[in-house]
This record gives C-alpha cells, structure tokens and sequence, in this order.
C-alpha cells in the first residue's frame, strides 16, 4: 500500500480490541486504491495478523498465494458476472449474493476469518442490496465485509448504518508517482502525464499506462495553438488516430484530456473569450461522458472534442 496510512491504521487498531466490526464501507473516488486495501487487508487477516508496518508480512503468506490463484476457501470476491454471451452484467445479481450462503454455513477452512469483498457495492441491484442487507443484519461469526462505494449516497441507508466508515482521500502527486513506478515501460515524460491526469487517483492513471499520454498532450497542446484555417485538418488528423478498437486507450485518454485542457486554459481568459471556453468545456465534458456508454463513433466524437481545443486559439 502506497498512501492511506490513517486507514491502515485505523483498522489495524480495530483488532486489537475483542470484537472489531464486522463490516467496512471502503469510500471515496474511484481509482484512490480502495479495492486494492480490502484485498490487501483480507490477506493480512487471513495470514493471521502477522507483526509489522502496515499490512506487511502477508504479502509472502500462504494466504496471498491462494487469493491470487482464487482458491482460498475462506475468500469470496462478490463483483459483477458475465452473462451467456459473455459480456458483462450491469449489476451484482441477487444469484451471485445467494452463492455465499454456503460459506457462511461452514466454519472457517483454513484461517480464523471468512471475508467477502463486494467490489463494487454501488453495482448492486436492490434485490441483491436487500440479500446482502440480511448478512449484515445478522452476520455469521468470524466473518468480515468490504464494502467498495464510490458513491455512498446511492446505497440503502440500513446498509450504511450497518457498516464502519473509512474514507479515502486522493494521494499526492509524489504518491501517485511511486505507484505509477511499479509500471512496466513507462517512460519519464508519460509517467509525469500520467501524475497529472491521475488528480490524487492513481487508479484511473493506471487506465491510460499504455496508451501514450504524453505524445497525446503535445498533440493537443499544438492543436490549441493551430491557426483556424489549418484547425480542421489537424483535428481530423487526430480523430482518425483515435478510431479503431486497437486505439481504444488513447482514445479514452483523448476524452480525459481533451475537456480538462479546456477547462485549465479557461482560467487564463475573461469576457466573451472565458464564456466561449466554459461553454466549450461544458459541451466538451458531457460529449466525452456519453461517449463510450452510449457506444458513439470515436472519430466523430473526437473531431467534434478537437475542434473545440481547436478553438482555444481563436479565444485567448
């Protein structure tokens, strides 16, 4: 674990009491590491709560190795599944809360603990919400909950008042740094892009490792500053880049980098030029958000977000 320090702590200390609660509701925004806690915290209990700094000592254990090869008997990782065609849920079915009921009717295999993490809790359905509700309510012994929210408020407020809150904040810039350090083939001007469009969330840095970010930048860089009669090529240019499913990163790279390029160089501008820029930040960023769920051609969609760049040259 890099960062959250006051959460490992935290929860540490709830076991040095006799009975710590039974279920943790993991928050904040997406990307800040908060499955990679409960994952890292459930191995640490699993191998028995070994002595040291954080959650060392059951990153070597027994315990890591069978979550890692999905065969701990006393694991369960409760997330969405695909469907027959293979394509995946919307939603954590009530089947797949239903499925651990065998577990809770058995002691514990192999370690003094059963866990379950349901990543994300947000992705349930109210059925499965309600099934879960009824472990909660009367959990089994010896047995822990992780619940991961990105957006708490949408849970069911009997599940939240179940729970022990621990909130994740965003890391800082040098945190996220050393995360992005145990990436393979970064190099040192896409691991400071990265830094920057990560905003504290390595995890949604992590999304774009392989997609080229810098190369990306610089070409958005020029193309705000591109003089308007040459703009419309160099945007098409750049959008033809984008399309095919083997651009698919750099594509969903361009959506993040393109409104918030917007955005920063609003700041610098007043008048009718911030007007023009906030409004082509504001169609930029709903365009970007729609774009991959609603399953919009990416050439056109980047032209359109491109031509809007575009257009900072026209505004400063």
């Amino acid at each position: 674990m890099i960062g959250h320090d006051d959460q490992v702590e935290a929860f540490k200390a709830a076991f040095k009491g006799q009975r710590p609660h039974h279920a943790w509701l993991l928050t904040g925004p997406q990307g800040l590491g908060k499955a990679l806690f409960a994952e890292t915290a459930a191995i640490w209990l699993l191998a028995g709560r070994p002595e040291g700094s954080g959650f060392e000592g059951g990153s070597e254990s027994s315990a890591a190795s069978l979550i890692a090869a999905g065969s701990h008997p006393d694991f369960r990782r409760l997330v969405r599944t695909e469907d027959d065609k293979g394509k995946l849920r919307s939603v954590i079915r009530v089947d797949e809360v239903r499925a651990l009921q065998p577990l809770f009717r058995q002691t514990p295999s192999i370690a003094d603990w059963r866990i379950v993490i349901v990543d994300s809790a947000d992705e349930m359905n109210t059925q499965s919400a309600n099934a879960l509700l009824k472990n909660l309510e009367e959990p089994p012994q010896q047995t822990l909950f992780f619940l991961i929210s990105h957006t708490p408020g949408r849970l069911l407020p009997t599940i939240r008042s179940r729970c022990r809150t621990l909130r994740f904040g965003r890391l800082t810039d040098t945190e996220v740094d050393a995360v992005l350090g145990a990436a393979p083939g970064l190099d040192d001007d896409d691991r400071a892009a990265l830094v920057r469009i990560a905003e504290g969330a390595p995890g949604r840095a992590l999304r774009f490792a392989e997609s080229g970010i810098a190369a990306l930048e610089e070409q958005l860089a020029e193309l705000a500053v591109t003089p308007a009669a040459a703009a419309p090529g160099r945007a098409m240019a750049l959008a033809r880049s984008l399309a095919g499913k083997a651009n698919t990163p750099r594509y969903e790279a361009f959506l993040e980098l393109a409104p918030a390029m917007i955005a920063h160089a609003a700041r610098d501008r007043q008048g009718t030029a911030l007007a023009r820029a906030l409004a082509d930040w504001e169609a930029a960023s709903k365009l970007a958000a729609s774009a991959v769920a609603l399953s919009l051609d990416p050439q056109s969609v980047a032209f359109d977000i491109a031509g809007k760049v575009a257009a900072l040259a026209d505004t400063h």
